[in-house]
């Protein structure tokens, strides 16, 4: 390094590292030492951002996949003048309540883009990123135009889910997506060679990418060419492969998996700050010039960039002022008013109807109305029922369309439908059979710990499937997806139940939806005459009740999705035999939970401890609904090969089990 105010600066966001490590005596500082050279070049040179106005919808996005090396994100955005990220912040590193956990989080600190640390997952949500924004740039006349950078690990890139976002981003070709590989040859176990010996740069290359090499991660003119070239390449997104030594400047613990994930220690820190030539003992110590030097430069040049931006945006809304305003209201997450008044309805008149038809029916619908909508299907499309050509389907460099093919890439898919919802001006959803939320779920949890919107259309959502078997039909997949905080999982009844669903969904911007939805018709339940109150926005409501004014039933059924029909069948019943009974549509828990204590009191009387619910799922979890005497009937063992009605009676999902279950409780009185 020739450049010494460069120096300083890199070193200081070294020591910076290493000091915050040592005082919470936890933490990765190898990582951040070794990549401080690479990340300073880009957060100096290249990176367009005002740390002024983190929001700023036409900042360039930066992602650093492996969190791990989280103070190297933090020691950049204190170095850069972002207001809340103080000198006092990057020493509560790792504390309750400070803006700097041990993985960067989105929703918790300005200026980070995503939360990272799953390895593969913030690499993947770049993908989203770049195609929003590419998205946009279409769509909008070149209004948005920015770069999404990265930074990602050996570890990243061993782990399955980037090998799919990798893929897509290449086939698509993303120009404007550039990562740097801290290609360090260490990982927790030692050094990569014990478990990962593959050609990454060839591998890159096959999927499409610009791969580019720095053999010294030091040498700051390099990194700052093959960046520019990164830049320049606008056909394929690029990978930058930089050799770097994780715990440099370290004497004892550098080129060591021992820098990867403990405190240097107090007298190591010492040592390595005499060989980079540290000459401040005080820890936390940033000297002056690098304050001018990085701090003072990020402000002037990101008001600039900022101002310069809107003065486009103005001379575009003079233009184009119609565009000008959709892009506005797409960048604030505002929904057009009146959005939702042009849903379709359905009749009973109509027949049995499965929910995933439905459901394309109201997404046609919603296209129509929310050009933000963004998303499709693993590969499952015509079964998902997403795919609606007319509103353009994105391909390599055209991607302008509503209409996504992911492939058979379901772990990437819901990344990027993340990365697409971050990136703002984007509603990102994807689709799959609900057996597969499996290979997605540590995104579906991303989005969940965000607070993201992303929307997921999970089809094919019991033993209903049929004959495809057990490898296809979910058992587990409801509860466990309603065992993650912040995750709404919505399973209408019924045609009409999917287009209040899709309306929650899309109304829901503090988290994530699935919509969950049957292969098989079912009919459409004419509500008229069968007494029931409450709406499906409520979560939860009474479908079905035969009581007197002033009256409770003797009896609560409570039932989701397909089984509510079945359900349904066995109220007639009972109540043609005398019995006061009420059926209740569970489409929602998680909105039901959220009502007031005396509406759920409304629905489920707290008198009222004979119920049976039922649901072609794992069983576990009814009991909140239905207490210790209840019986839930679900289950818990996998299902079978055979024709869906016929797996329904052996496994016993029936309308004579459920009346027997009511009489049972009822008679026990």
């Amino acid at each position: 390094m020739t450049d010494s105010i460069a120096e300083l600066s890199i070193n200081t966001i070294r020591t910076l590292s290493m000091d915050a490590v040592q005082k919470a005596n936890s933490g990765h500082p190898g990582a951040p030492m070794g990549l401080a050279a690479a990340a300073y070049v880009l957060w100096q040179n290249h990176l367009r951002h005002n740390p002024k106005d983190p929001e700023w919808i036409n900042r360039d996005r930066f992602v650093l996949s492996n969190g791990h090396a989280s103070m190297l994100l933090y020691s950049l955005l204190h170095l850069t003048g972002y207001e809340s990220m103080t000198l006092e912040e990057i020493k509560n590193f790792r504390q309750w309540g400070s803006l700097t956990p041990g993985h960067p989080e989105a929703e918790l600190t300005p200026g980070v883009e995503t939360t990272t640390g799953p390895l593969g997952q913030g690499f993947a949500t770049a993908v989203g990123m770049a195609l929003a924004e590419a998205h946009l740039n279409e769509n909008y006349d070149g209004v948005i135009d920015h770069y999404t950078f990265g930074i990602c690990s050996d570890g990243d890139l061993m782990e399955g889910i980037s090998h799919e976002a990798a893929s897509i981003a290449g086939h698509l070709g993303l120009g404007k997506l550039v990562f740097l590989y801290d290609d360090n040859e260490i990982t927790i176990d030692g050094r990569t060679d014990i478990s990962f010996t593959e050609d990454v740069a060839a591998r890159f290359e096959s999927y499409g990418w610009q791969v580019l090499s720095v053999e010294d991660g030091n040498d700051l003119e390099a990194i700052d060419e093959a960046i520019e070239a990164g830049k320049a390449e606008r056909d394929r997104p690029t990978l930058i492969c930089a050799r770097t030594i994780i715990g440099y400047g370290s004497p004892n613990k550098a080129d060591s998996s021992s820098s990867h994930g403990a405190p240097l220690g107090d007298e190591e820190i010492k040592r390595t700050k005499q060989a980079l030539d540290w000459p401040y003992e005080e820890p936390f110590f940033v000297p002056d010039e690098v304050r001018e030097h990085m701090t003072q430069s990020a402000l002037e040049q990101g008001e600039e960039l900022e101002a310069k931006w809107q003065a486009k945006l103005a001379a575009y809304e003079e233009e184009y002022a119609y565009k000008a305003e959709e892009l506005k209201r797409r960048v604030e997450g505002r929904l057009p008013e009146g959005w939702d008044l042009h849903l379709p309805g359905f009749d009973p008149s109509d027949g049995a109807m499965a929910t995933r038809k439905a459901s394309g029916v109201v997404i046609e619908a919603l296209y129509e109305q929310l050009p933000e909508l963004m998303g499709g299907s693993a590969d499952l499309a015509g079964s998902n029922k997403t795919l609606k050509p007319d509103h353009g389907v994105v391909g390599p460099r055209n991607f302008g369309g509503q209409n996504i093919h992911f492939g058979v890439r379901e772990h990437a898919m819901a990344a990027m439908a993340n990365g697409m919802c971050l990136h703002g001006g984007v509603r990102g959803f994807g689709a799959t059979f609900l057996v597969f939320s499996d290979y997605m779920r540590p995104s579906l949890r991303l989005a969940a710990l965000m607070g993201e919107p992303s929307i997921m259309v999970f089809t094919h959502d019991s033993v209903g499937l049929g004959e495809d078997g057990p490898t296809h039909q979910p058992i587990e997949h409801l509860m466990s997806l309603r065992a993650m905080p912040n995750y709404r999982v919505l399973r209408p009844a019924d045609a009409n139940e999917v287009r209040e669903c899709w309306k929650l969904a899309i109304a829901h911007k503090e988290g994530p939806s699935g919509l969950v939805l049957t292969r098989q018709g079912v009919p459409t339940v004419d509500r008229r005459d069968l007494g029931g109150f409450g709406q499906v926005k409520n979560g939860a409501y009474v479908l079905a009740d035969n009581s007197e004014a002033g009256e409770l039933p003797q009896a609560v059924i409570l039932a989701t999705g397909s089984e509510v029909e079945i359900a349904l069948e066995a109220w007639h019943e009972l109540v043609d035999d005398g019995l006061r009974v009420r059926l209740v549509s569970m489409p929602c828990w998680e909105v039901f939970e959220e009502q007031e204590q005396s509406y759920r009191d409304e629905v489920l009387p707290p008198e009222v401890d004979n119920r049976v619910s039922i649901e072609a799922g794992a069983t576990l979890g009814w009991e909140r609904w239905i207490g210790q005497k209840g019986v839930a009937i679900g289950l818990d063992r996998f299902g079978a090969s055979a024709p869906y009605q016929e797996v329904y009676e052996k496994l016993g999902l029936t309308s004579q089990r459920v009346e027997a279950a009511v009489r049972s409780l009822v008679g026990d009185e």
